[in-house]
């Protein structure tokens, strides 16, 4: 069994609600967020507005207390103990906190930290997203690499490295690329060329590549200062994407995910070869729920894949009983 936690796209406002009026464990989850950050982040998750949810700042802790919530009603509710945990970026300190290898009250703390260091990183408007659908790995990023050297040549003397490179690689034909503006829609036109569909993202700055290397060297001050525990079970790190049981690392794995790119599928695959075919996805949405169908679509296991969303109480009580077998 392993427990997945989304991160950024997967929010929308009332997301937590029914597990905070339900169960005084989501209320002290959500109070507990609220008070690290001095932040009111169950009038933001729940009423919003969606304008000032969706700062980076504001989001990222919204979507870490979520996730959590939900995690700990079903861990105690259910007795709900996963084998792996693993979060897609952000949902990778949301894993961390479910493995007791970070509190909740520092990661509450870490991610609006987060949030802010990748918003500064790069100055708004100059960096850009964007969903490339169809194309395989190899050539999204020799794709990359070839505007990458047209935008060079185009602006020499820009504020920014002219950049374009892989963000995430989420599911098979579904890859995000994420670099300066000029160099992301470059890669968007030549995309065109090789059948390959380009979506612009709308995000507040290109996260996940070299340009958030400021944002890394902060974190990676803050993240050397924080306890790290023990893990109570394993999590598969989005750098890696190895199933791992060391906590020692797990620091700079967390830095060098900020302008690395996010090896979701890579993580899945492992999952799967690994003999694991029960997943429950906790958070905001089915986000996850729906990749991890095109990642097993054509895998030996995949008529045995189970998959369960955990985002209100409802879901709870139906889905996650009976992917379990619990009575």
């Amino acid at each position: 069994m392993i427990a997945l936690f989304p991160g950024q796209g997967s929010q929308k406002v009332g997301m937590g609600k029914s597990f905070y009026e339900n169960f005084p464990l989501a209320r002290a989850v959500f109070e507990e967020g609220s008070d690290s950050c001095s932040v009111d982040f169950k009038k933001l998750c729940f009423e919003g507005p969606e304008s000032d949810l969706t700062l980076t700042e504001n989001l990222q802790p919204s979507l870490l207390l979520t996730s959590v919530a939900a995690f700990r009603v079903a861990e105690k509710e259910l007795e709900f103990t996963p084998q792996v945990c693993a979060g897609h970026s952000l949902g990778e300190y949301s894993a961390l906190v479910a493995s007791g290898a970070i509190t909740l009250w520092d990661a509450a703390r870490l991610v609006r930290a987060r949030g802010q260091a990748m918003q500064k990183a790069v100055p708004e408007g100059l960096g850009k997203m964007a969903a490339l659908l169809g194309g395989n790995d190899e050539q999204v990023a020799k794709l990359c690499a070839d505007a990458t050297a047209t935008a060079i040549k185009n602006h020499p003397e820009s504020e920014l490295p002219q950049i374009v490179e892989p963000a995430n690689f989420n599911a098979p034909g579904q890859i995000v690329i994420s670099g300066t503006k000029e160099a992301v829609e470059i890669a968007t036109a030549m995309a065109k060329d090789l059948r390959i569909k380009a979506l612009p993202l709308n995000v507040s700055a290109p996260f996940h590549c070299k340009l958030m290397k400021p944002a890394r060297d902060s974190m990676n001050e803050l993240l050397q200062k924080t306890k790290i525990s023990d893990l109570k079970n394993a999590y598969i790190p989005n750098r890696t994407a190895r199933i791992s049981r060391e906590s020692e690392n797990i620091a700079s794995l967390l830095s060098e995910q900020i302008d690395h790119v996010v090896l979701w599928k890579q993580s899945m695959l492992t999952a799967l070869s690994s003999g694991h075919t029960q997943f429950i996805e906790f958070g905001s949405g089915n986000v996850l729920s729906g990749l991890m169908k095109r990642i097993a679509k054509d895998q030996p296991s995949a008529d045995l894949l189970k998959l369960a969303g955990v985002t209100d109480v409802e879901s709870l009580q139906s889905s996650i009983k009976e992917i379990a077998g619990w009575k």
